[in-house]
């Protein structure tokens, strides 16, 4: 049986580690619109999440005795994932797609001027948490639990 408060409160921990990394990818993706160079870091840096979270959640397994089953691997890592504002940038990329591709501009413009109150993007995040967290702790919690087998979760003194 697992501690429901020891794995919430390691997902906080370990929550507020990944949201400070993406607040440094972010910087290079913001940085990057005026020095395109940075956008290679700031890929390289999303190319890095499933690794985090893969070693996050390992270490998560250590810290509660080293067993832990799929289910429970699982759950910590919906709990911990904070994906990236995927509707602003799928929106950028369609209109550059879109541009290249040497769309009418009244298309392009009109998908331009559409405006995404911060209640929008701030529901949408959300969803977007849920849904990335579920797929992303799917194949972490099958790796961090393979060969092992569950053990009962100690109290947290």
């Amino acid at each position: 049986e697992e501690n429901k408060g020891l794995l919430l409160k390691c997902a906080m921990s370990y929550g507020l580690a990944m949201g400070i990394y993406w607040v440094i990818k972010y910087l290079f993706l913001i940085f990057g619109y005026s020095i395109p160079s940075l956008i290679f870091i700031y890929e390289g840096l999303s190319l890095a999440v499933p690794f985090i979270a893969y070693y996050l959640t390992k270490r998560y397994r250590q810290d509660i005795g080293g067993s832990i089953s799929f289910f429970h691997a699982w759950r910590f890592g919906i709990m911990f994932i904070a994906p990236p504002d995927f509707l602003s940038n799928t929106i950028t990329q369609a209109i550059v797609a879109l541009k290249n591709a040497g769309f009418n501009s009244e298309v392009i413009e009109t998908i331009s001027r559409t405006n995404f109150t911060p209640i929008h993007m701030a529901i949408q995040q959300i969803f977007n948490n849920i849904f990335y967290g579920i797929i992303l702790s799917i194949p972490v919690a099958a790796l961090v639990c393979r060969g092992r087998t569950a053990s009962p979760v100690p109290e947290e003194k």
